[in-house]
């Protein structure tokens, strides 16, 4: 699946200003732990905030197949007009997760990862509820950059974990996808749908 990365964002340096025409993945979730399966979605936005594809997929709450599940979700898409990957999050489906540096590397795509509230870690709380596997996801959620604290053009405070261009850049991402609020237009509308699909149909 891994692919060449777009020469528009193949420098990390490079400060990229995001076009109207741009498209990007947003993802987000909805579960239940008494579910085995989670509903993830995926909504390809354009940078004038309209709508231009779905995708969706079903990990294992509480697994380690989140990653693999993306990847496989962005294949059948068949989309090569993607630009970056915006993600809710990297410990979705309770603690199954995304290994941002993979999904880099096999989509040839950059990713940023948001998140809204400071946090001292989440270490001690995979080795509470996951006892046998707990170095495994946590080998996993440490590769790559660590969370940013950033401030967004309203004046709120964010905080992004980014792969595959620069701090700049992913700042610039997220300013131009967020209408109001902390959270950017395509990670809101995939959890809006994922909440309904997760409410009326499972």
């Amino acid at each position: 699946m891994k692919k060449t990365v777009d020469l528009q964002v193949e420098s990390k340096e490079e400060i990229i200003q995001w076009k109207k025409g741009v498209r990007v993945l947003g993802i987000s979730e909805s579960f239940s732990k008494e579910q085995e399966k989670s509903t993830v979605v995926g909504v390809i936005m354009r940078g004038d905030r309209r709508v231009d594809g779905f995708g969706f997929c079903r990990p294992e709450v509480g697994g380690m197949d989140v990653s693999k599940n993306l990847l496989k979700m962005y294949s059948k898409l068949e989309r090569d007009d993607i630009r970056a990957w915006i993600l809710g999050g990297t410990a979705i489906s309770w603690f199954n997760i995304v290994d941002i540096v993979s999904l880099y590397e096999e989509s040839g795509i950059p990713v940023v990862a948001v998140s809204y509230n400071p946090s001292d870690g989440i270490d001690q709380y995979i080795k509470q509820y996951f006892p046998k596997d707990w170095k495994e996801r946590l080998e996993v959620f440490h590769r790559g950059p660590e969370r940013e604290a950033i401030n967004l053009r309203h004046g709120y405070r964010v905080f992004i974990r980014y792969i595959g261009f620069s701090k700049m850049s992913a700042v610039n991402l997220i300013n131009a996808f967020t209408i109001d609020g902390r959270i950017p237009e395509p990670v809101r509308m995939a959890r809006l749908i994922a909440s309904a699909i997760q409410r009326d149909l499972l």
